[in-house]
């Protein structure tokens, strides 16, 4: 019996076969930057994973793990990823608020103290005069006194080191807004916030603001040394 070739089979299917091209390997060059940027994006998702996680415990029921580490939940969380639902149930200010600061630098013949500046008054411009006002226009020194109340209460002391924080927080904000605004230099800051009711609906333009329902005098504090 004859063999009869099967097709695919002698010589040209071997050479079909030594055709197929190698793997091409990549220049050390090639291979080290892919390298590189496996690693940014794997420390890129880890990274949003554990931020994801920690903003969960934040704003979750408290529970054991909520508990157990709040301290490295807040260190993340404050004050940069603070999470509420003002956004979907908004709860507007039922007064106005004029946070003030002065500066005392100096010592002995040589120290002095300025006169009151009003940060609020700043805010309130710059929003006016800007069709698409900032958020730090808008938020920043007024969510900074809120939380330092929250932290802090009526004695103006720090119980807890987030009230430390907020203390730190508060006092920046101040003492930045003045080097930047007034200059000089100075090492300490103190703050005056005066708060008044909302104005009735109607009442006349440049009309005697309301009396004022407090007038907090806060105590001096120790800032970085500005202006030298």
């Amino acid at each position: 019996m004859k063999e009869v070739p099967h097709p695919g089979s002698g010589p040209a299917a071997q050479d079909c076969a030594d055709d197929v091209p190698t793997p091409v390997e990549l220049p050390k060059g090639a291979r080290a930057l892919r390298t590189v940027l496996s690693t940014a994006v794997i420390l890129c998702v880890a990274t949003a994973l554990v931020h994801v996680i920690l903003v969960f415990l934040q704003v979750a029921p408290a529970n054991t793990v909520s508990k157990r580490y709040s301290p490295v939940i807040n260190s993340w969380v404050y004050p940069f990823f603070e999470q509420n639902w003002r956004l979907f149930a908004p709860d507007p200010d039922a007064v106005n608020r004029q946070i003030l600061v002065r500066t005392a630098g100096g010592t002995g013949k040589s120290a002095h103290v300025s006169s009151w500046f009003d940060l609020t008054a700043v805010d309130n411009s710059a929003v006016e005069r800007d069709p698409f006002p900032s958020h730090t226009a808008q938020n920043l020194l007024r969510r900074s006194w809120t939380s330092y109340v929250e932290t802090h209460g009526g004695d103006d002391r720090a119980h807890t080191e987030r009230a430390v924080m907020m203390q730190k927080y508060l006092s920046n904000i101040a003492a930045d807004r003045v080097a930047a605004h007034n200059g000089g230099t100075f090492d300490f800051i103190q703050l005056r916030v005066v708060t008044r009711p909302i104005a009735a609906p109607g009442t006349p333009v440049g009309s005697r603001p309301p009396a004022p329902t407090e007038n907090r005098l806060l105590p001096w504090w120790k800032v970085t040394p500005h202006g030298n």
